[in-house]
Formats: C-alpha cells, sequence, structure tokens
C-alpha cells in the first residue's frame, strides 16, 4: 500500500493499493483501493467509480485522491478490455458492453462489500452511470451519482453536433472495426482500443436498449433494471453532446424503481469559462466546484443543486414489459 502525503513528516491522508477482482467467468479486473486514512478523517463509506467507454481508470485518480481525502474509501478500477484489465489480443476476445455491467460492476460490487462495511455509493460517468442496471449486485449499492449517463442513442446526440458523431462513432467506428477486428481507438486519437463487440453496441443501439439483445433475454434485462432501488442523482451540463436532456432521461427510465432526480448544470455554475462537455467535470479544475458540490449528495443524499433539477421521477413499483 502506497501512502500519500503532502509533506514531509505528516500522517498519510490518504493510501493507495493496486488491487485485483476476480469476476465469476474468472477474468480479472485491475483497479485501486483509495484508502481514506482513519487518523485523519473519519471513514464515510465506500465509493465505486465506473469509467465511461474507452477511459482508463486513471483518468479519474485524482478525483479518488479528492474523495479519499474527504472521507471516503474509494475503488477505481478498468474495465475488461482496457487499460490494465486488456486481454493479450482483442481480436476475437468476445468482451460486449454488457459484459462490463453484468460481470464486471458486478463483481467490483460484491468485491467491496465483502471487505467494506457502511454506505456503498457509486459514482458513474456516461455508461458507467447506465450499467449498473446489468449487474445482479446492484441492488447492494445505497447511492448513485451519474454524470452524462446515457447508452449512445444517437438520435438523443446534440442536434448541432449530430451528423458529426454519427459519421465518427456510427459510420467510421463499425467499419474500421470491421477491417481490424477489434476499434482501434489509441492509433486515431479517439479514446482507448475497444473490444469489437463494445464498438458494435455502441454504434448499432435502438431507441429501447433491450432490442439490442435477443427476444428471450428482453425481460430479464428489464427486470434486472427495475430490481435497483437506490436513488439516483443524474447530473448533466448544457454543452455535453452526449449527454443531453433526452439521452440521460431516456437511461433513467429504465430505472424504474429508483427515486431519479436529474439536473442540467451550466457553465456558469460551475464558474467555468471554457466548455465543460462531457469529460472535464473529472477534470481536477473542477475541484473547487463540481467535485466539492457533490459531497453533499454522496454523504448525505442532498442534491447541492436544487436550482438545476429538471426532471425528478418518483419510484414506480410497476411491472415493465420487454418491448418485442
Amino acid at each position: 500500500m502506497t501512502p500519500v502525503v503532502d509533506a514531509p513528516g505528516e500522517v498519510e491522508r490518504v493510501l493507495v493499493e493496486a488491487v485485483a477482482i476476480r469476476c465469476r467467468d474468472d477474468y480479472l479486473l485491475h483497479g485501486h483501493l483509495w484508502r481514506t486514512n482513519p487518523r485523519r478523517e473519519p471513514v464515510l463509506g465506500t465509493i465505486i467509480v465506473n469509467p465511461a467507454t474507452g477511459v482508463l481508470a486513471r483518468y479519474y485518480h485524482a478525483y479518488a485522491r479528492f474523495l479519499a481525502e474527504h472521507g471516503f474509501d474509494v475503488l477505481t478500477y478498468d474495465y475488461r478490455g482496457i487499460g490494465a484489465s486488456r486481454p493479450g489480443t482483442l481480436r476475437a476476445c468476445g468482451i460486449r458492453w454488457r459484459d462490463w455491467g453484468e460481470l464486471d460492476f458486478d463483481a467490483a460490487v460484491r468485491w467491496t462489500r465483502g471487505r467494506q462495511g457502511g454506505p456503498l455509493s457509486v459514482v458513474g460517468h456516461s455508461i458507467g452511470g447506465f450499467l449498473p442496471g446489468f449487474a445482479e449486485a446492484a441492488n447492494l449499492v445505497d447511492r448513485f451519482l451519474t454524470v452524462g449517463a446515457q447508452f449512445a442513442y444517437w438520435p438523443d446526440y446534440d442536434a448541432g453536433s449530430r451528423l458529426r458523431m454519427v459519421a465518427k462513432w456510427h459510420l467510421a467506428m463499425p467499419a474500421v472495426t470491421a477491417l481490424a477486428g477489434y476499434f482501434p481507438g489509441r492509433r486515431l486519437g479517439w479514446l482507448e482500443d475497444l473490444p469489437a463487440g463494445v464498438a458494435y453496441e455502441w454504434s448499432f443501439r435502438r431507441a429501447r436498449m433491450e432490442l439490442s439483445y435477443p427476444p428471450g433475454q428482453r425481460e430479464a434485462i428489464l427486470a434486472r433494471f427495475a430490481a435497483v432501488g437506490a436513488p439516483i442523482l443524474a447530473v448533466g451540463t448544457t454543452d455535453d453532446e452526449f449527454g443531453t436532456l433526452s439521452a440521460i432521461r431516456r437511461g433513467l427510465g429504465y430505472y424504474t424503481s429508483s427515486p431519479r432526480t436529474q439536473v442540467q448544470l451550466t457553465p456558469a455554475a460551475l464558474s467555468a469559462t471554457t466548455i465543460i462537455g462531457h469529460f472535464s467535470l473529472f477534470h481536477p479544475s473542477r475541484s473547487g466546484t463540481f467535485w466539492t458540490s457533490a459531497l453533499d449528495w454522496l454523504r448525505d443524499g442532498r442534491n447541492p443543486w436544487p436550482e438545476a433539477v429538471v426532471h425528478a421521477t418518483p419510484p414506480c413499483r410497476c411491472n415493465t414489459e420487454a418491448s418485442r
């Protein structure tokens, strides 16, 4: 375990440990556990950080340290096929987007619950805020904070950027993937490399997420999402091309048993003079604005942006019928 200190002789503020998490199909995920030092801060609970598609876990390390400095133990990890959890070859690896929730996030929750007590929260970025519903263990989570969470249904993209984004992610990406056997995103400067199954699920996602899967599986998928009951605070920004109001609301619609609050933040509300977009809420420059404000939700379940609420839905214990 590696201590993080700010000055010689100071008591360690954060303890960082490399961890390996074995999924139920025996796949090994790699990540880090950022532990708050109880000699400096009382431990308030544990947070799992779910990355966006094609984004390395290390992108969230500064945020994880911030959370640990404020009393949380934090797990960051790479999904299978990405970064430290990448296999020897991505060609013919068979990894799907759905596996990141059904297998990887599920294992992360069970691993965390097996060694840490107290409240468990999840911070999910982009697909990382939508995929928990695939996991059987998602009902063990106490609270969700999602950022730009959606599942890439192209008509929900920002209208001014839609044609460019469709050409890039829904035409070029599957074509390149078909030629290479995986998506060479790093070489193209388009995020990280992706397994073919992940790239294709992104490219060909339909308005109803479950329609991307065989008819016999759809009812079970919907029931798994509906089994999640933890409250969700879903954050979007006005200049996010992916996480638009309609995109975030579409994803939230699957969590029918959860109290759901959707907020949309403007750059001005975050004292930002530059574009926030889909990624920069996790940049260290947001530590004094978004990061600090979000602690209210993670600690106490209090929405720090009541003036920015655009949609709020109480849980509905109704039966959701799979589309056919």
